[in-house]
């Protein structure tokens, strides 16, 4: 049975979210993005995660291994090892601690006991992904990653489209830090810790990248010095991305034979992305901010950049 909910007015994806699992009768429920597409066996992958004996009950949301559709551009390209190391490396990292940054809004199936408990998500933030994923967690429902589970997706392939799209992801983990900074009253939430301080220390990395920018540029300008140690710490840092892009995409291989060759791309990674990841924490920051004084009962609307150029 097919049962349709027309939602006639925008107010964001994680209402129209909410209003989908309030009409569903199931106790499991797969979101996915409409530009997705499933790989024939990724329920297969998901589902058992439910149901396994002793633990399937503590489980509210697994996510899947979201796999780049469109890649005949160096920017496509580019993401496409940026997420074999976030979804591949990052998130299997995090499971060791038993918590995640957050699912993969593109592909999540989730238990709707776990989503009711936690109070569904939350309208007035930017991305619902990181949002629900945080609310699951602290109130200890477990949440998995299954690289298994591939989904293919579309990226943008245009500069204005990438900042777009990443300015919201931004500004949503920025959110979510500020709504959630009350975990440290509770020692139970401990194992979240780490993960908030990661995401904490990344937004001062950024901060203080763009302050050291503007202080190298003005003693370069004005006062004809050169700072070579940012130079070193830079070539440092790249090589340690590039040694993760490696590490990533030999596990990556596993799912998919021929994705070895795309390693070639990751050196524009520590090149372009970095500072475009920087830059944006640093126009996000204000936009972050307003969820303190923001009312919850608001609804956080955006529109999609573009999903590539040649599809």
């Amino acid at each position: 049975m097919l049962r349709v909910v027309n939602v006639l007015q925008n107010k964001g994806k994680a209402n129209a979210l909410q209003q989908g699992v309030l009409a569903a009768k199931a106790e499991i429920i797969a979101t996915i993005d409409s530009d997705a597409i499933l790989d024939k066996d990724a329920l297969r992958y998901m589902i058992p995660h439910f149901i396994t004996p002793n633990y399937g009950e503590r489980v509210g949301a697994v996510t899947g291994n979201p796999r780049i559709r469109n890649r005949t551009s160096l920017l496509s390209k580019i993401q496409l090892v940026e997420y074999a190391s976030i979804i591949g490396l990052i998130k299997r990292t995090q499971r060791v601690l038993g918590k995640v940054m957050t699912v993969s809004g593109v592909f999540v199936v989730f238990r709707k006991k776990a989503l009711l408990d936690a109070g569904l998500w939350d309208t007035d933030l930017i991305t619902d992904d990181i949002g629900i994923t945080w609310k699951l967690q602290r109130k200890f429902w477990d949440v998995r990653y299954e690289p298994k589970a591939l989904c293919w997706m579309l990226v943008p392939e245009t500069v204005k489209g990438i900042w777009k799209q990443r300015l919201r992801w931004t500004q949503g983990g920025i959110e979510v830090i500020l709504r959630h900074m009350d975990i440290f009253l509770d020692w139970r939430q401990r194992r979240l810790y780490p993960i908030y301080i990661e995401q904490v220390l990344s937004v001062l990395w950024a901060i203080l990248w763009f302050v050291s920018v503007i202080i190298s540029i003005y003693q370069f300008v004005f006062l004809h010095e050169y700072i070579s140690p940012i130079l070193w710490i830079g070539n440092y840092l790249s090589i340690i991305c590039l040694m993760q892009f490696s590490v990533a995409l030999y596990i990556e291989r596993t799912y998919e034979k021929d994705i070895l060759k795309f390693l070639l791309w990751a050196i524009w990674y520590p090149v372009l992305y970095w500072h475009i990841n920087a830059l944006l924490v640093i126009f996000a920051l204000p936009r972050g901010l307003k969820i303190l004084r923001k009312d919850k009962k608001q609804f956080a609307t955006w529109e999609s950049p573009d999903r590539g150029l040649h599809l």
